[in-house]
């Protein structure tokens, strides 16, 4: 039986700042936003087959943004979040020293 994606990925949920304007007033703010970070397990779960393993070796770390309405700081009206901004890949930052890392 083929696993399910979230089989795949252990899940937290962030606190983000992201930048949005209002509709009603045009009052741009940053407002703090839920997201759930997926992030890929070290190991594929017991019981995948051939076909998960092929799909567990493409995948990457994301965040799924978990809130749809944001209230305006100004006007105090609540609007959508624009739907294209609901998904990131997830890296994590460059330059950081590795735990392994030897010299």
């Amino acid at each position: 039986m083929a696993l399910n994606e979230r089989d795949f990925f252990t899940e937290k949920t962030e606190m983000k700042p992201m930048a949005l304007t209002c509709p009603k007033c045009s009052h741009r703010q940053d407002y703090q936003l839920k997201w759930i970070l997926r992030m890929k397990k070290e190991r594929i779960p017991s019981g995948a087959d051939e076909r998960d393993r092929a799909m567990f070796a493409k995948l990457k770390d994301y965040l799924v943004r978990a809130e749809d309405f944001a209230t305006c700081g100004k006007c105090q009206r609540r609007f959508d979040i624009p739907s294209h901004q609901s998904l990131a890949m997830y890296e994590p930052l460059a330059g950081l020293p590795k735990d392994d890392y030897d010299e």
